[in-house]
């Protein structure tokens, strides 16, 4: 559609804002003609609108209009439900008349996220099966079993599904029955080859994408679309990636490579039934003195990797490579559905070979360490120390991408979220045409409907001692007493630590009559739900809490933070990407570690406001948010609430919300 016959901005939103019973906002407005001017003339935008801003229509309105195809990306399933279940029916339908036209829209996720009708009807290869217990005595005799009623709910569910996407299944069911029937990208046979290629739901819904006018997708599967070099987007003019806070950690997530003793004998066992024994015994032997150093590995980073260590993955490496090539030239019939234990065998052993490869060869721009758990031992991990240039360059380039988040701006502006994602400050982008010009962008912060200095509280309790690695904090523990009571329950205890939080939630249980609720005491939704339904309740957990709570009214009234949530500073990623900034001769403390704290500190205190009548305070027990000089920073990325240390104006104020909450019946 060309810009003369395309209507007005301002009757398209009006009309999509009255479609889904919402109200026109300055911001919204404001984010709308930003987006429209930024796809115009192919320029990048990042947007900080704050809750309430309706956000959503301020992108999806701008971005239906001008008529290109358009992938949003989002960080949680509720957004993309809410996208594709409410507002974009709505807006679409409400567009309508004035486009003269319905676009499509569709929904698309990564594979292992669909039903897979042949591992549902041809079972879990052997080695799976196994492991899985499906074919344990009890299990076998026992379809009144949690498992066993998963599967059969998964089979009825099958004849009857649309989509075959995990959640449009309710109720749910566990990890493990869902992984019976699913596979990844690696293991699909793919659809020429599958028997039941032509009623493939991944498929299906990649043939959606191909034909929808806007494709909601999730970060992970962007990333993957922009690293791995295959796509699984389809082509694009548009990119909006909405909660853009998480990009970069979710980048990373998908461009980090692990090894773990339990993958490589599970690729072992896989590959044993369909290569020649020289070639599984080469791996064999790989494995097991693989799996002998593991034994004794300590967390912590490897700046050189140790000699046997490297010798240990080169045979891993080389093994692979032999176990690939003979799995492509090999056919044994006695293997019943050979096909898909061939693809699974094959996917496994590649995924070692890419990361034991990668580790190999020592790039000077990957970080590698080790890990430890309790539960499933050690695994060798490796990370890209910086995923700006990536972004830069693999997510600016031939698109307009709009990024947006309520928490974009950091020590107050975006100059810091920017150079995570592969861009120069804002400025003027090389008038002259000469060295390396950068990607152009501008920052728009739309603000909020909400007053904020009116409606909250920041709260610094500076009276307090400053926080030690470890032991406790009985100072905090009295303080944390104290402001519960005053508010009448009503609070989100927001922690740095799942340790501190169940120290918190057994001090305060056993010193106030009220409830607390303990993240890991039951599903985070359960907990969300039940915090909401009783004034009275406390919430107290970590970090999916800090950015995952959506409370409106009185049940959340106030919020806490322990400490300041900077890195574990034996964290080898944050701590290796600290040391690359101050040898760069930047200030890799302000860079690495206050941003991330300054993160989720703007989204921890954005619990509290969530509609036009909170209020509230949000209260931080570390006295360095005040004394510290980089205490500015982190109050500058929060919310503009009113501020103060003064514990006895805080406990007055606590009091009257909750007073006033009573008298209103809550």
């Amino acid at each position: 559609m060309t810009e003369s016959s395309s209507p007005p901005l301002a009757d398209l939103l009006h009309a999509a804002v009255t479609a889904v019973g919402g109200t026109e906002r300055p911001g919204q407005t404001a984010m709308a003609e930003a987006v429209a001017e930024a796809i115009d003339d192919s320029s990048h935008l990042l947007v900080q609108a704050g809750t309430g801003t309706g956000k959503s229509l301020g992108y999806l309105v701008p971005a239906l209009a001008q008529g290109e195809r358009v992938v949003v990306a989002t960080a949680t399933l509720a957004l993309q439900r809410q996208l594709v279940e409410r507002d974009l029916p709505r807006t679409v339908e409400a567009l309508h008349p004035l486009l003269r036209r319905r676009p499509e829209f569709a929904m698309l996720k990564g594979r292992s996220n669909y039903l897979c009708l042949h591992r549902l009807h041809e079972g879990v290869p052997q080695e799976d099966a196994d492991e899985a217990g499906l074919f344990d005595p009890f299990e076998a005799a026992a379809p009144t079993s949690k498992l066993g009623k998963d599967l059969l709910r998964l089979r009825d569910w099958a004849d009857e599904a649309e989509t075959g996407d995990r959640d449009d299944l309710t109720p749910g069911v566990s990890d493990r029955a869902w992984s019976q029937v699913s596979v990844t990208s690696r293991e699909c046979l793919g659809a020429s080859k599958c028997a039941y290629g032509a009623e493939c739901f991944a498929e299906a819904a990649r043939e959606r994408a191909k034909l929808a006018e806007v494709v909601v997708t999730n970060h992970a599967l962007l990333a993957i679309d922009a690293i791995e070099g295959a796509p699984v987007l389809p082509g694009h003019e548009v990119l909006i990636v909405d909660e853009a806070h998480e990009l970069v950690s979710r980048v990373t997530g998908v461009a980090t490579g692990e090894l773990t003793p339990g993958q490589v004998n599970r690729a072992v066992r896989r590959a044993a039934k369909l290569v020649n024994e020289k070639a599984a015994d080469a791996l064999q032997t790989a494995a097991e003195t693989f799996e002998r150093l593991m034994e004794l590995a300590l967390p912590g980073r490897l700046e050189e990797i140790p000699e046997d260590l490297g010798y240990a993955l080169m045979a891993l490496r080389d093994a692979s490579r032999t176990v690939i090539s003979a799995l492509g030239t090999t056919r044994d019939s006695s293997v019943q559905d050979e096909d898909a234990v061939r693809k699974q065998a094959l996917g496994s052993v590649e995924s070692i070979l890419q990361v034991a490869e990668r580790i190999v060869e020592g790039s000077e721009f990957d970080v590698v360490w080790y890990e430890r758990h309790d539960r499933f031992g050690a695994s060798l991990r490796v990370a890209p120390l910086s995923v700006s240039g990536l972004l830069r360059e693999k997510l600016f380039e031939d698109r307009s991408v709009v990024l947006t988040s309520a928490t974009l701006k950091l020590g107050g502006d975006f100059n810091g979220v920017a150079a995570s994602l592969g861009l120069k400050p804002e400025s003027p982008q090389d008038p002259e045409g000469e060295g390396d010009v950068a990607p152009r962008w501008k920052g728009l912060d739309v603000g909020s409907p909400f007053d904020y200095a009116k409606q909250g509280i920041l709260y610094v309790a500076k009276h307090l001692a400053q926080p030690g690695r470890e032991g406790s904090r009985s100072d905090m523990l009295d303080e944390l007493t104290e402001l519960v009571e005053a508010a009448g329950g009503r609070t989100l205890g927001l922690f740095s630590s799942m340790r501190a939080a169940q120290a918190a939630a057994e001090e305060l249980r056993g010193r106030l009559d009220v409830p607390i609720l303990l993240q890991g005491e039951e599903t985070l939704g359960e907990l969300i739900r039940a915090f909401a339904a009783d004034a009275k309740t406390c919430l107290f957990g970590t970090l999916s809490l800090w950015q995952g709570v959506d409370v409106p009214g009185p049940s959340c009234q106030l919020v806490v933070m322990d400490r300041v949530p900077f890195p574990r500073p034996d964290d080898p990623l944050m701590s290796a990407r600290q040391k690359a900034v101050e040898e760069a001769g930047g200030n890799g403390f302000m860079a690495v570690a206050a941003t991330h704290a300054a993160l989720l500190m703007a989204q921890g205190a954005g619990r509290l406001v969530r509609a036009s009548g909170d209020r509230g305070i949000v209260a931080v027990l570390d006295p360095r948010v005040e004394r510290a000089r980089y205490g500015s920073f982190l109050r500058k990325s929060m919310p503009d609430f009113w501020y103060t240390t003064d514990r006895n104006q805080v406990r007055r104020s606590l009091a009257a919300i909750d007073a006033a909450a009573k008298a209103d019946g809550a």
